[in-house]
Parts: C-alpha cells; structure tokens; sequence
C-alpha cells in the first residue's frame, strides 16, 4: 500500500507471551496484555488467567511506556467485569420498571420513541450528551461522531464543559484548531509549574503520562524545579519543590501578572517562535494593568514570590507551565488556558523539548511539509434556544441542559441519548437537571449501571465490559508527553445473561442507521464499510481494495477502520498488524518541533491577540478592580480511586476512610465553631446540603472543599457498594447560571458558600 508518511520508521519491539505462559509450569495459565482504559495515563497491564478466570493483574513491566507503574483502578477490572449490578442485557422500562429484552427489541424500542419525536418535524427536539467514558472507548471516539451527524441535532452536549473546554477554546484561537494542545514535556523540562493540577490523584489529565510521581521525581532528580499552586496542599504539591496556595477562581489574574513582570524584567524572548506571532505587543499591553501588586489582595500570592517565580521561569533553561481543571472550571477558565499558552510562548518554551509541545498521534493526516494556513477557529454558528448561548466545537454549554428541556415552546428538548456519564451528578444544578430528565417523553441511555442519571431512561443499552472491549487511545494519544501507540484485542466476548451480547461499536452502528432512517433491522457493516470507504478515500486508496485487504487479514469492521487510519498517518511502516505483533506497545519517540506546519489560523500565523479572547480581557480587569470577595470559596477534588462516580460502586475503591467530606482549615473551623468528624450545613445561591466536616490545612484559609460524583441515595438506582457509601451531591451547590462565556465551560469551583455547624 502507499504509504504517505515521511517520519521516521517505527521500531516494532518483540511481542509478549500469548497464551499459555512460557515462563509458568502450569500450562493452564495464560498471560493477556492489554491497555487500561480508566483514565488518561494509558498504563499497560499483565493480566493472568487460570481456566478462563482472572487471578491476577498488575502493571506491565515491559510496556513501552508505562513500564510496569500501576494504580488502584487498573487492578480492579476484574471486579468491575464480574460486578453483579452491572447492566448485561438490554432494558427496556414498562408501566416504570425497567425488564429484560433482547437486542432487537430494545432497538425497535428505540426506533419507535425517537421516531414519534421526529415525525413532529424538529431533529433539534432529540438531545445528545457524551460523558467521560465515550472519550476512553474506542467505539466511541470512532463512531459517536457519524451518529451526532445522523441525528442532526443541534444540541449536543458533553462532559467537555465541566471539564477541559477552554483549553480547545484557547488552542482553537491561538492555534487555529481546538485539538492543537500542547502538553509539557516533562521528561526534559527543568521547570515545571502547576496550577489547578493535581496528578498525583488524577494520574495526569490533558497530560497522557503514565507514572506521573516518577516523572516529577525524575525532574528533581536531575536538578530541576517543580512548582505547585493550588488552593488545595495537594499530594502534588506534597511531592513539588515548592507549593503556593492560591486564592481560589484568582488564576487568570496571577497568570496575566506572571507575564507582566516577565516582560517588566526584560525576560520576553520567544526565540524561534518570533516569526510566527501575531500580537505579541498588544498582548503585552493589553495585560499591563495586572502586576505582581495589583493582584496580590486578590490571589493572596505576595508580590516578592510573583516577581522571583515570573524571573525563574523567564530564566530557566527549559521550563513549561501546566494548567488544569482547578483553573479551567471557573468563570475565567479560557482566559486562564490563553495565559497558560502565552506564558509558554513568552519564555521560548513552546514548542520547544522541555517545554509544551504538541505530541504527533498515530492516526490523522500528517502535517510535516503542508503550508501553515486553514480557517480558523469560529464558535457561535448557532446558538442555543432560551439562553442564546453560542455553540463551541458543536456543543452548547452542559449547564443549559435542563432550561432545554424544561422549558416549553417551539425547539424544546423532548428526546434524549446519553452514551456513558451521570449528568445528574457530575453537572451544575443537578436537582433542576435530575427533574428535567424526569419529563422527557423519550430516553435512551449507552450504559453498564442504572445509575442517578440512567434511571430516568426508557431504553438502556449496556456496552460491554472494559475486557470485553477492543482498545486503542484515540483521544489520549494525542495529548501524551510521548509519541506511543498500542492496540488491545478483547480479552471476553461480550457477555449478555440471556442471549449473546453486542459490540458497542455495534450499539452505535445501529442507533446511527436508525436516525438515518434505515430502520432497527438495518445491518451495522453498512456503516463499516461507509467509514472505510471515507478513510480510504481521504487517505488517497481504492476502498474496495481495502476492504479486500481487510477481510484476508481476518479484521473486524472496527480493526479494518483503525488498520487504514494508521497506515495513512504520519509514521511510516505503522499498522494493525505491527501493534498485534507488539502488545507492549511501541514507541514512536519523544515530542519534536511541529509549528508552524501544524498551525491552521487564517494567518498562518500564532494569533496571540485573537480579538475573541482579548475582547474577555476587560472583564478579567473588572474582577482586578473589584473589592476581594471575603466569604469562604469551596473548590472541588479528586482521589485516586474515584475519579468517576461508576467507581464507586467498586468496593475495593471505596474501602476506608470516607472520602465524601466537606474539608476545612483549622482557622476557618475554630472562628465557625466547628468540630472535627461534625455535621456541618454547605449553603450556596443554589442549594445546600450537609457534609461530614475534615478539619486539615491541606485546604488555605477561606477555601473548602468537597469532592463530586457523589449522593447515591437516589431511588430507582442499582449499585449496592454506592447506595452503602453515598456520599454529598456537591453538584447541588454548582448554579447552571455561571459560566465561562467563551467556552461555556460551568464553574464548578470558587463557588461563595456559607458553612455552619448542626
């Protein structure tokens, strides 16, 4: 086949043992590597069976890039495989009970309850929600975009805006595409600052890198800094050089004060990027009235400590800033992300080894040798119906969900599919969002729990287990600190109590096929072969060769598709069979320099300046010149083992010490009178709930914290272990009423909140 590359070869290593293990006297045991798909670090694993049953999973010591680091969640999917309320058969819910059905029964279900919303003629009255899991399936990333375009609905919506949207919103302007992010380099970088991150718990995030605590280990080791800035003294910040406590929802300021002093003290040198700018000196005025002093009341970081730590990153000789949720999921979030680039690009560090860069995935047209120019970045071709919010990457902000439904007129939302999530719990205002879902006239829900938000469907279609799954990392791929790529074959069938079970690249299949209008009977190769035939063709191949090909070489529908992404991307001799051939992985190499081939901006050109987010600076100004808010400001957080609230119905993730407090510093619980392992009341402008109180000066003055996902006490729901160990619902607390205006993104921390003791 032609291959389009013009990278280096791929080097293939020696692939592991299959089955039985060469190195065990019991022939009876098998050894299976494959890819955890629990969160973004993309850690390998050595799975062990005996007689077809797991007995052990630990880390794989031979993967390319993991190397054998392991966390919690990984070793649990066996118990997540075996859980006895997880969903394995449709349900379809009759007279308000769901039962079992069969697969085509619930189909034909599905196709009569959105069909009768569709007759009225409005394909905007279905709704589409895409939760966390979807970006960590491969059936997701590759087929939940053909079934949106078959469904034709405007509104969409998904986990991306309680999450990582002003960065797309940020790279998009600065970069001309929204999945241009850079991520640090941290295997070079001999400077690291941190804000809102806490990886350490969360394994990294926007930042695919395995063993995280190694890497930030290794930085000190070879003499450099790692900085923290946090409102929380995180595990992170426990195992950085330096923490600095922030006052939380301030980033944006301290960030525009950084490049200030930076540019006062004369450090502004972009180096080989200069060329490429478009901006830089309005940049640099349009942030002057934000100094080291002028912040300093608001952000409660001393102007001494701004000034030195502005001088060592425009000093050190590679240095990369990171910032995350903690910065995004505030009402400042994309001018928080557009600082975090133009800190990068002041000190010549982006796009530079040690710095951020832009990693190389191995699927997607290559951009080596094309021209730096495209269309752009737009948002609000079309907005939303009550609010009037604009659309970004196709999406309207989740926390216009329930105004969609549960307000009346022509547009109104009457129809809903979600794929994975727990909207009702992991969005803002979810009592409104939770009685909104209560009045759809039609839901259909891709799950494997009956969980807070899949009660409320009338269809439930259960995707199989992570082992019964193939794996490939699309999204996580792209935003990994090395160039990897590893394909896991399923280890299960996908299992079903009552009849063989379904793919869930299959699920999506059908439920396109159905909006497309080709009935619940339609067969899913249709959709392969159409995907195949779109690869093929961008790729410049004869699709009928490769289908040809693809049938020879015994590939599903699904493989096929990958196979020719693969072989038509960047990296040459790379595809389907060098992955078999290598279930270590294989290692495509560290980042390298990819501007300005990549940059797709209508200059061609790094716009700095881009008028859409310097047209947000004045407000960030207003805040600078506002009185500093005094009342206690609660903040979010993460654990290890409960990164997704699915997790809690695991028991060996949720053993322990309760995770579910309201944490307060020493301080603020003595002028409140406030005990330890109290009762306390949390009240905000949009609810209130009662929380157990954690008195620790891990959180600064002023801030308090509770972790989301939690408040399974709702009825209707299966999780035994969640129902055992419910939990606060902090999204009680959250209002869908405030937002990041240019991604839409909802704040979900720096939230006013009243505490007081029961």
């Amino acid at each position: 086949m032609t291959q389009q590359s013009t990278s280096p070869a791929v080097t293939t290593p020696s692939p592991a043992s299959g089955s039985p293990d060469p190195s065990s006297p019991d022939p009876t045991l098998e050894t299976h590597i494959r890819t955890c798909p629990l969160c973004e670090a993309t850690c390998g694993l050595e799975i062990t069976l005996k007689d077809g049953e797991i007995t052990r999973i630990r880390g794989d010591r031979e993967d390319v890039f993991s190397k054998g680091f392991i966390c919690p969640k990984g070793s649990t999917l066996k118990q997540l495989h075996a859980d006895p309320d997880r969903v394995r058969t449709p349900l379809i819910k009759r007279n308000g009970e769901f039962v079992p059905a069969t697969w085509d029964e619930a189909f034909e279900a599905v196709a009569e309850g959105f069909g009768k919303i569709w007759e009225a003629g409005d394909r905007n009255a279905i709704a589409v929600y895409l939760g966390n899991p979807t970006a960590h399936s491969m059936a997701g990333a590759m087929f939940a975009p053909p079934l949106i375009k078959a469904i034709k609905t405007n509104n969409l919506f998904s986990a991306s805006t309680v999450d990582q949207m002003p960065k797309h919103v940020s790279s998009g302007f600065l970069f001309g595409g929204p999945n241009a992010i850079p991520v640090p380099d941290l295997d070079r970088t001999d400077y690291l600052l941190m804000l809102g991150a806490n990886p350490l718990e969360s394994n990294g995030s926007i930042c695919t890198a395995p063993d995280f605590p190694g890497r930030l280990e290794a930085i000190r080791s070879r003499g450099g800094k790692v900085l923290t800035v946090d409102p929380r003294r995180t595990k992170t910040a426990d195992a950085s050089d330096e923490y600095m406590p922030i006052r939380p929802g301030t980033d944006a300021l301290w960030l525009a004060a950084l490049v200030t002093e930076i540019n006062t003290a004369g450090l502004v040198d972009p180096g080989r990027l200069s060329p490429m700018l478009d901006g830089l000196n309005e940049t640099l005025q349009i942030l002057s009235p934000f100094t080291a002093d002028s912040v300093a009341a608001h952000t409660r970081i001393r102007p001494e400590d701004t000034r030195r730590i502005a001088r060592e990153l425009g000093e050190a000789p590679t240095a990369a800033v990171y910032g995350r949720i903690g910065t995004h999921t505030t009402e400042y979030g994309t001018l928080a992300s557009w600082l975090v680039e133009v800190l990068n690009i002041v000190t010549g560090n982006l796009d530079s080894a040690g710095g951020a860069m832009f990693p190389e995935p191995a699927y997607g047209a290559p951009t080596k040798g094309r021209t730096p120019s495209g269309r752009g970045f737009l948002t609000g071709r079309w907005t939303s119906r009550v609010s009037e919010h604009p659309e970004v990457r196709g999406e309207f902000p989740v926390a216009a969900l329930a105004e969609e439904i549960d307000t009346p007129g022509p547009g109104q939302v009457r129809g809903l599919l979600t794929s994975g999530g727990n909207p009702v719990r992991s969005c803002p205002n979810s009592e409104r969002l939770d009685a909104a879902f209560a009045q759809l006239e039609f839901m259909v829900s891709i799950d494997i729990y009956i969980n807070e938000t899949t009660r409320h469907a009338d269809v439930i279609l259960p995707s199989p287990s992570a082992l019964a799954k193939p794996h490939f990392d699309f999204a996580f791929y792209g935003l990994s600190v090395r160039n990897i790529a590893n394909y896991s074959p399923p280890l299960h069938d996908a299992d079903d109590a009552t009849e063989p079970g379904m793919d869930e690249h299959e699920i999506f299949a059908r439920l396109t096929l159905i909006a497309s209008g080709l009935g619940a009977q339609a067969d899913p190769e249709m959709m392969y072969s159409m995907m195949l035939q779109t690869v093929a063709e961008r790729g410049g191949l004869n699709a009928e060769e490769e289908q040809t090909a693809a049938t020879a070489a015994n590939y599903t529908g699904v493989e096929a598709i990958l196979d020719l992404m693969l072989r038509t991307g960047p990296y040459e001799d790379l595809n389907l069979a060098a992955l078999l051939a290598a279930p270590h992985g294989i290692d495509l190499g560290p980042l390298k320099p990819r501007l300005p081939e990549m940059l797709r901006t209508a200059s061609g050109h790094i716009e700095m300046a881009n008028p859409s987010i310097t047209a947000d600076v004045p407000r960030l100004v207003l805040l600078l010149d506002s009185v500093p808010d005094d009342r206690l400001l609660l903040v979010g957080r993460r654990h290890l083992r409960s990164n997704n609230s699915w997790m809690h119905n695991i028991s060996v993730l949720v053993k322990g010490k309760q995770r579910c407090t309201l944490q307060l510093n020493p301080v603020d619980a003595s002028e409140l009178g406030i005990l330890d392992g109290q009762d306390a009341s949390l009240q905000s402008e949009t609810g209130q709930v009662v929380a157990l109180v954690e008195i620790t000066d891990e959180v600064a003055i002023g801030t308090v914290s509770l972790p989301h996902g939690w408040g399974h006490d709702a009825p209707g729901t299966v999780g035994s272990v969640a129902a055992a160990t419910p939990g606060v619902n902090s999204n009680l607390l959250t209002g869908d009423q405030f937002i990041d205006p240019l991604s839409g993104n909802a704040r979900l921390n720096a939230i006013p909140v009243t505490v007081a003791a029961i």
